[in-house]
């Protein structure tokens, strides 16, 4: 693999973490941004947690398996 994608495993596992943190946390800062807020409005805060906390897993695990096995075309 190249620099370039690591850095982008690298982002795809920090937004995980953060996602993920936020959604157990329940962090205020992260669930009244703009762009959280959308979702909010939508399905809810404790939807919002489920959702965030879903697409954390599923960055985190996306960012371990490429690392692991690499991009086979």
């Amino acid at each position: 693999m190249e620099r370039a994608e690591y850095i982008v495993l690298f982002i795809f596992v920090a937004t995980g973490i953060i996602a993920l943190t936020s959604a157990v946390f329940d962090f205020d800062w992260y669930f009244q941004s703009r762009r959280a807020a959308v979702f909010v409005s939508w399905l809810g805060r404790n939807g919002a947690r489920l959702f965030y906390g879903l697409l954390g897993l599923t960055l985190i695990a996306a960012g371990v398996l490429f690392f692991l096995y690499g991009y086979r075309s």
